[in-house]
């Protein structure tokens, strides 16, 4: 696939093949030998479990884009504690992540990004690279082509001001009376998804404070007219919510000269209480850089030294989010995912045929359980009487548990044998009753909130980084709603309400869009295995359009791939990208859920993934499949590539690791509520030609897989 670099998303989108394309190939190939699928199943098992760390978990590395490298220095420029050996080992970076034309993305391949490249540019100042030098020359030229500094986004310019290299009162303004304004009404803070609300509070304060340090450089080469680097521009209509906003931001200056000094220092302290009552225990925010550079900011203004304890240890944290390159170079990560990694691992290894007593899968079960969430923190806002019981995304990160892990966490507990039977079984019963108290009043799930639905928020000139609610998603409803039919929960009334939302979901060309992963296959691959976990047969209509739909954008290679355009161009680009490990595996999860197990498009996936691994057992993936903001911040999981082929290997060796549980009914007839006695809906007929040579090695596989896993623990 071929990117333009222009700024624009006019790739064109790789030719997909349906099964059944004359120009397609149509003889499976690796799966002809059954012993192939079981030796890449062997590799991976073998490559997963040596990445465990000795206390249990897994964490890849989480990638995303060089913002947080050029943000990590502007911050430690600001405070005065910027090293040579840290900016050196950012820059070494930064240059290494710049393409020819001297610009950069925000995921691989993509098209170039005018903030990312503004940042870096500033970043590569600050480390010494001098604004003639070829590479910086061509950086300037794109981003004055492109508008200059006054077209980049608010988190930027909020950046450049601090340094005196943009104005204020060219900024929209957030008064830190935000704090006061209460629940019920419009545009509290408790509106915003938690990972704006955490970033919006210290903000308002910077806001307010409106400091400028010293600039150790001009940037008039990033102006289109140094002379006017913020031409004006006309406002929206009235009658619309962008004339609206725009108005309302009018306003908010106004009070910004007038706001009573009393009230604006009680507001300040008020939210700097906020904050710090919502630091971790490892001195990070919320377990992302995000709210805690800004946080370090805001607390230092008001007073903080930089040797407070609060302060230091936000300043600690930050230097654990930071993974070092064997050629010296220094990449921050955005964010961390031990629980999310462990949990995946730990159903995959369980799917390969890992025993369930196995003492790697023990201990991973024992890390998950003394990580589960026992106090109450921001959601219970709007659910006060419901107890505790779910599980964070990152090491520390007690204040916002998210329904996704914990969701996961329970079906990746479910497969371990952990000795304390009693034990897991109240920390399962905990996270199950947590996970249905957090269900929105149409019957889905968002990642972190209970009905995090305004309209309004988005709607701010303040907030152009990506989205900032969180409402309920397919990927979330449909793990949760998997979650409650394995725990025999199918016929919940809740579980029934996630289900008919999910329904209520498809898209017309049958896919289910992904918020948290990379995009239509992500949100395919989530949603079709709930389905039938949850009692739906696959011969339901709603199985068959998503069948159909993986089948028609399955590539010419055999395996599937979506490109991050999809989340603006869905007609072009839904289903359509290089083909990924990790988003093949997601269509394979969903084909086999449906009984297609034995179909060539399944087989030509299988082989597609026995193929392409590597000899170390995982698989290349420089692609972005992981979602933060969809198409405003994408994230690379290293361990994506690993972890969901060898989950779809699994299933296709083992078959469908839940179908013999009492514990989740199916229902037998389409659209009905599952009987108490259903028992799983039919399959396919297996074709012989493949099938039969590879059910007669499964117990081979499983018992080689025992007996090599076994040793050493």
């Amino acid at each position: 696939m071929t990117a333009t670099t222009d700024g624009s998303t006019g790739a064109v989108p790789p030719r997909a093949a349906s099964a059944t394309d004359e120009h397609s190939d149509p003889t499976p190939r690796a799966v002809d030998d059954p012993v192939a699928v079981r030796r890449a199943a062997l590799r991976a098992t073998d490559r997963l479990l040596s990445l465990q760390d000795p206390q249990g978990w897994w964490k890849g590395d989480l990638e995303t884009n060089v913002t947080m490298d050029a943000e990590d220095l502007l911050l430690r420029q600001f405070l005065g504690i910027r090293d040579e050996a840290t900016t050196r080992a950012a820059a070494l970076f930064i240059r290494g992540e710049q393409r020819e034309d001297g610009t950069w993305a925000t995921f691989y391949q993509g098209p170039s990004d005018l903030s990312a490249t503004v940042e870096a540019y500033v970043a590569l100042r600050l480390a010494g690279d001098a604004p003639d030098e070829p590479h910086m020359a061509r950086a300037a030229d794109w981003i004055r082509s492109r508008g200059g500094i006054a077209a980049a986004r608010v988190f930027t310019r909020i950046w450049l001001a601090l340094f005196g290299w943009w104005k204020w009162d060219d900024l929209p303004e957030v008064p830190p009376e935000v704090i006061y304004v209460p629940r019920w009404f419009p545009l509290n803070i408790y509106d915003f998804g938690c990972w704006a609300r955490q970033t919006i509070v210290p903000l308002a304060i910077v806001s307010a404070k409106r400091p400028v340090r010293p600039a150790p450089f001009p940037l008039d080469e990033l102006h289109t007219d140094p002379a006017d680097p913020c031409p004006s521009r006309p406002l929206a209509p009235v009658a619309s919510w962008d004339g609206v906003f725009q108005r309302l931001d009018k306003v908010l200056r106004l009070y910004q000269r007038v706001a009573p000094g009393p009230l604006r220092s009680a507001a300040m302290r008020s939210a700097a209480r906020w904050i710090i009552e919502r630091q971790e225990r490892d001195g990070c925010w919320g377990g992302i850089q995000p709210p805690a550079v800004y946080s370090i900011i805001a607390l230092h203004l008001l007073g903080y030294d930089l040797d407070h304890p609060v302060l230091r240890a936000g300043l600690d944290s930050l230097d654990r989010f930071t993974v070092w390159g064997p050629d010296g170079s220094r990449m921050v990560e955005a964010c961390q995912s031990p629980v999310w990694d462990t949990c995946l691992a730990t159903i995959a290894l369980a799917d390969a045929g890992v025993p369930a007593d196995h003492p790697q899968l023990v201990r991973a079960a024992e890390w998950m359980l003394g990580e589960q969430i026992d106090r109450p923190g921001d959601w219970s806002v709007r659910r006060p009487e419901l107890a505790p019981g779910g599980w964070a995304f990152e090491f520390h990160n007690d204040t916002y548990p998210d329904i996704d892990d914990t969701a996961e966490v329970v079906l990746a507990l479910r497969r371990v044998a952990h000795p304390e039977t009693e034990r897991l079984e109240d920390s399962i019963a905990r996270g199950v009753a947590w996970s249905l108290g957090m269900q929105s009043r149409d019957g889905g799930w968002g990642a972190f909130d209970v009905d995090n639905t305004s309209p309004f928020p988005n709607r701010l000139p303040f907030c152009d980084f990506g989205k900032v609610i969180d409402p309920p998603s397919a990927d979330v409803t449909a793990h949760v709603v998997e979650m409650l039919a394995v725990e025999g929960r199918a016929a919940d009334p809740g579980t029934r309400r996630g289900v008919d939302w999910l329904l209520a979901a498809q898209e017309s060309g049958g896919a289910w869009f992904g918020r948290w992963g990379v995009n239509y296959v992500y949100g395919t691959g989530s949603v079709v295995p709930a389905l039938v976990a949850a009692g739906l047969p696959p011969a339901h209509p709603a199985i068959r359009r998503a069948v159909a739909w993986l089948e028609s954008v399955q590539n010419d290679d055999g395996g599937w791939g979506e490109d991050l355009r999809s989340y603006r161009d869905a007609p072009g680009w839904g289903g359509r990208g290089e083909s990924t490990a990790s988003q093949t595996a997601w269509a394979l999860l969903a084909l086999l859920a449906a009984g297609e197990r034995d179909t060539k498009v399944t087989e030509r996936g299988v082989a597609w993934l026995v193929e392409t691994q590597r000899e170390d057992g995982s698989w290349d993936e420089p692609h972005f499949t992981g979602t933060g903001f969809p198409w405003d911040f994408s994230i690379n999981y290293h361990l994506y590539r690993l972890v969901f082929p060898l989950t779809a290997l699994g299933r296709f060796l083992h078959g469908d690791p839940f179908a013999n549980r009492t514990g989740a009914p199916r229902a037998a007839r389409t659209g009905d509520a599952p009987d108490a006695g259903a028992g799983p809906p039919p399959r396919r007929a297996p074709r012989p030609t493949v099938v039969r040579a590879a059910r007669s090695l499964v117990a081979a596989a499983a018992g080689r897989i025992a007996e090599r896993t076994g040793k050493g623990g």
